[in-house]
Order: structure tokens, then C-alpha cells, then sequence
């Protein structure tokens, strides 16, 4: 049985793991092909390399959350993961009260570590960064050891958390929270055990930072919802969301599901770090942190996902409007009957504001999706008609994800690069355009594609020119097809399959 398996390699013997995984953490007897995979949080359809707004958001609440695709879970791990889902998931009321002993486990801590490593990341206060304990074998076996040692003895105490300044797409800045590696594998390690519990709860229509679900799949949901006829959109924007978390109300979620007191007051102790703010002219100011999870924690997108839970229900479960949320994190949009718009906006501000959160008014709109499209997750939403004369929802890149790439490709072409050489300049925005045409090869997407084949293409071949010293005759000298298949310009697909 996966009780059985996924009990292994702990702290005690084996057989005696094995009894206490099966007593705390529950075995049911249920297949294992009923259980998600556990591991990844993001797809490789999803590629963190994706060069639009909406994927850069989703980058910076997530630290190290989703792990890179390839990074393998192990067997003992999953096997714990899967004893923990199922528990979870044949109790819905079930409290989980004895997980800190899982949490210092060896294999859970390596696992922990190599996603970490994985996802890379600068330092944070204590200025210990992944590549010093990458660097020697000897010195991150000592310090994964010396950190099981804390847990193990109960001297595990967060560090201060190290805020920078990044810009947003959007313009102005959003404030990056970066732990330290200590914590951010202590914290990986609960979320590698938290994670499967919250995951059997999770409603369906709740698409951000859970494992085998990706904006693909929010993008689908909304067009199946505007096919049925729930064309009203509420296109809402919460105020600052990941800033305004109440503590208490979030510790109070968490505790539906956990009663271990190690795990909740390392949570407690996480989310009221204090913050270390970085300042213009290289000073620095440390604050308190009265309320929010930092973007940035590798905790941050689960504990997310848990307050706004009870929305998810509320909304797709028991509106007698039978309306549709489809939420991305702090994304989300209403479809609803024509005419009933108005009061679910009411209704929702009314609802965060009970929770100590807030819409964002002046983001925050009704619209009638007939009449306007409107934009989710750097996609275009829209009704048209086929050559037929039938209605259809047609969805693209908006005009944001697509001046974003463009900019991107701008900026490797520059005349001030042609220094450069030629195939290093071809790898980069080739990194570029397969994370964007990954994001966004999906329903009509076939148009964008060409028209950025064709803006690729004539950025390269400018960039060449120049840095051939402006020769006669440059579209005959570098035609698009001999930048695609001698020069190995990626092609984005105008075609499915």
C-alpha cells in the first residue's frame, strides 16, 4: 500500500515509520491513479521563461515554488505526498496533527534542497547564497545536516526577509521579498508536505501555482463559461493582495486543516519576519511586517491559494446565479448572466473587505463581453464571427503580451549589440519567443504567431546588416527563410499540432 511506501526514510526505522505514517497522516486504500501528480507545480507548456506580463506576475509570488520540469520527485517523497492527499481528500473535516516529523525528514529536506538549488535565486540577508553551498559537495551535506540538527532540536528561528524593487509591467515597482536559502528550504519542505492537503481541497476553477494545472486551462474555462451564455464579466483587480493578507484570518485557514504547533508557528514566524528594505543610495531600513505573505516566499503562493479558498466556493457553489469564477492567484474574472454583474461585483467587494482585503476600483469593471473584449492572463477575449456567420469567443495574445516580446526582441537587437556574435544573439531570442509561443500557442493564436515571425525575422536581419557594415542588397542577402533554417531563428507555429 502507498501508506506503507511512503513512510520510509525518516527519522526512525523503516517498519516503525511505516506504523506511525499509516496512524498520523492516514493510509486509504485507494488507487494511486487517482492522484495528481503532486510534484510539479507548473507544466512545461508553462515555462517560466515566458515573456508576458501575466508570466511575469506569476514569477514573482512564486520564489521557489514550481519546480523546473526534469527535476524528478522521489519515490519516497511521492509516496508521502500521495498518503497525504488521500488522507485529506476521504476527510474533509480530518486535522492533521502530526507533520513536523515529516518535515525533518532526510529525504524530505534533500528534496526540499534540490528544488530550491534548482530555481536558483540571489541571496538574502545572511548574504549565503546557492552557489556557496553548491560549490563543494562536502560543505552541502555539513550545512543540510547542521539545518536537520536545528529542526530536529527545535532551534529553527526565521531570518529578516530582504525586500527589493522590480518594475512592473504595468510601470512603477513591486516589492520582491527574498528570503534566506535557510529559509526558503524550510519552507519548501512544509510546503512539500502542506501542499497535498490543501491540494485535495482546492476547487477546480482555481488554476494558479497548483500542480498539473496552468493558465491553458483558466484560458479554456472562460471560454467554455462564454459559450454557455455567461457573457457579463466582472473583471476584477484586488488592491495589493499579497501585501494585505491578514495574518490571524490566515493562520485561522491554515488551521482547519493542521494542528501541529511546530508547523503553525513557523508559518506565524514566516509571515511576521521583519522586512529589510533596500533604499535608494544603498541604505538599507528594517520594518515590521504587520500583515501579507512576501512575493517571494516559497510559501507565499500556497498560503495565497488557501485565504481565497473560501471565495472559490462561495462563488462557483452557492450563488443561486450560478455564476463562474475562474481565478489565477490574485487573477480573476466572474462570468455571469447578462444583467447580474452588478450585484456579484457588490457581493465580492463586500466579501474581501470582510476579510481584510480590498478591490481595486479603478481596475475593477463590469463589462458585457458581446460588446467589449476584455483581457485575462495576457490573453485577448472577444466574440466574432466565422466565415460561416457563427458567434465564436476568439482568443490571442492581447496587445500588452505582444508589445512586451517585442520589446524584448528590441532590446537584443539594439545597434549598440552588434559587438556580439551572431548565433549567442540568435540563442537569446530564441529563449524568448519559445517561452511566449509555449504560453500562448493555444486556440487563435495563428495570426499573432505570423505577424511576430515576420517582426523577428526583419529585427535580425537589421541587426545583421548593420553589423556587416550596411551591404547592398540586404533582403536578398538574408531572406526569412534563410534566417529560419540557416541562422536557426525560431520559428513560432502558425499551425496546431
Amino acid at each position: 500500500m502507498a501508506g506503507k511506501e511512503a513512510s520510509t526514510g525518516g527519522t526512525t526505522s523503516q517498519k516503525g515509520e511505516a506504523a506511525r505514517a499509516r496512524a498520523e497522516v492516514g493510509g486509504v486504500g485507494s488507487s494511486a491513479d487517482l492522484v495528481p501528480d503532486l510534484w510539479f507545480g507548473e507544466l512545461a507548456g508553462e515555462r517560466s521563461d515566458a515573456t508576458c506580463s501575466a508570466g511575469v506576475k506569476r514569477r514573482e509570488g512564486g520564489g521557489d515554488g514550481p519546480a523546473r520540469a526534469g527535476l524528478k520527485a522521489p519515490d519516497k517523497v511521492r509516496q508521502l505526498q500521495i498518503t497525504l492527499y488521500r488522507k485529506a481528500k476521504s476527510k474533509p473535516e480530518y486535522r492533521f496533527w502530526s507533520l513536523y516529523g515529516e518535515v525533518q525528514r532526510a529525504d524530505v529536506l534533500a528534496a526540499a534542497w534540490r528544488r530550491v538549488q534548482a530555481n536558483a535565486g540571489a541571496a538574502g540577508v545572511d548574504g549565503v547564497s546557492i552557489e556557496d553551498l553548491s560549490a563543494d559537495a562536502q560543505v552541502e551535506a555539513a550545512w543540510l545536516g547542521a539545518l536537520r540538527e536545528e529542526l530536529h532540536r527545535k532551534t529553527y528561528r526565521p531570518a529578516p526577509v530582504r525586500r527589493v524593487k522590480i518594475p512592473k509591467a504595468s510601470g512603477g515597482f513591486r516589492g520582491l521579498g527574498i528570503p534566506t536559502v535557510k529559509d526558503r528550504v524550510v519552507q519548501m519542505a512544509v510546503y512539500l508536505v502542506l501542499m497535498p492537503i490543501f491540494e485535495a481541497d482546492f476547487h477546480p476553477r482555481s488554476f494558479g501555482f497548483r500542480p498539473g494545472r496552468q493558465a491553458g486551462q483558466a484560458v479554456e474555462a472562460i471560454r467554455e463559461a462564454l459559450r454557455m451564455g455567461k457573457t457579463e464579466v466582472v473583471d476584477a483587480d484586488l488592491a495589493q493582495y499579497f501585501d494585505t493578507i491578514p495574518h490571524r484570518q490566515l493562520l485561522w485557514q491554515v488551521a482547519r486543516r493542521v494542528s501541529d504547533g511546530m508547523i503553525l508557528k513557523f508559518i506565524k514566524g514566516w509571515l511576521r519576519a521583519p522586512i529589510l528594505e533596500e533604499e535608494e543610495g544603498g541604505g538599507r531600513r528594517m520594518r515590521p511586517n504587520p500583515c501579507g505573505t512576501p512575493q517571494g516566499g516559497v510559501i507565499s503562493p500556497l498560503l495565497a491559494n488557501i485565504y481565497l479558498h473560501p471565495l472559490d466556493e462561495g462563488v462557483n457553489d452557492q450563488c443561486r446565479q450560478k455564476p463562474r469564477m475562474i481565478r489565477y492567484a490574485d487573477d480573476l474574472v466572474i462570468l455571469c448572466r447578462p444583467g447580474e454583474g452588478g450585484e456579484m461585483k457588490e457581493r465580492l467587494a463586500r466579501w474581501l473587505q470582510s476579510r481584510g482585503l480590498a478591490l481595486n476600483q479603478t481596475k475593477t469593471r463590469v463589462l458585457q463581453s458581446r460588446a467589449s473584449g476584455f483581457e485575462f492572463l495576457g490573453f485577448s477575449f472577444r466574440w466574432q464571427q466565422s466565415k460561416k456567420g457563427t458567434p465564436y469567443v476568439h482568443t490571442e495574445p492581447s496587445p500588452a503580451a505582444e508589445q512586451t516580446l517585442r520589446e524584448r526582441v528590441r532590446g537584443l537587437t539594439r545597434r549598440p549589440t552588434t559587438w556580439r556574435a551572431t548565433g549567442e544573439v540568435v540563442r537569446e531570442i530564441n529563449q524568448a519567443t519559445r517561452g511566449w509561443s509555449n504560453y500562448f500557442a493555444l486556440a487563435h493564436h495563428h495570426r499573432s504567431f505570423g505577424q511576430m515571425n515576420h517582426f523577428i525575422a526583419h529585427r535580425l536581419r537589421q541587426w545583421l546588416w548593420r553589423k556587416h557594415g550596411n551591404p547592398a542588397g540586404k533582403y536578398q542577402r538574408w531572406p526569412n527563410h534563410e534566417l529560419f533554417a540557416t541562422y536557426g531563428l525560431y520559428y513560432l507555429p502558425t499551425t496546431l499540432g
